[in-house]
């Protein structure tokens, strides 16, 4: 008996971002990158959309970080209750 894969893979960010890199470079088709990277070939076609949409963000000085917090309220906080 052959064990079944589940039904939902979980892959991380670093795996969808080389998949829908190497779509951008246009040396292999979509169906030959599902089949080297055991994707689907609509997954990799909505991870490149994602990236595509994704990619002026790079330029236009937006944070991937957490935003920047005012700890002066907090400090007060802290020394009100000390």
């Amino acid at each position: 008996m052959a064990v079944r894969k589940s039904a939902r893979c979980t892959h991380s960010p670093e795996f969808k971002a080389r998949v829908a890199l190497a779509t951008v470079r246009k040396d292999k088709t979509l169906a030959e990158l599902a089949a080297q990277f055991e994707v689907h070939p609509n997954q990799i076609a909505e991870w490149r959309r994602q990236l595509l949409d994704g990619a002026a963000g790079v330029f236009n000085g937006a944070r991937s970080g957490p935003e920047a917090v005012d700890l002066a309220p907090l400090h007060a906080k802290i020394r009100w209750q000390a």
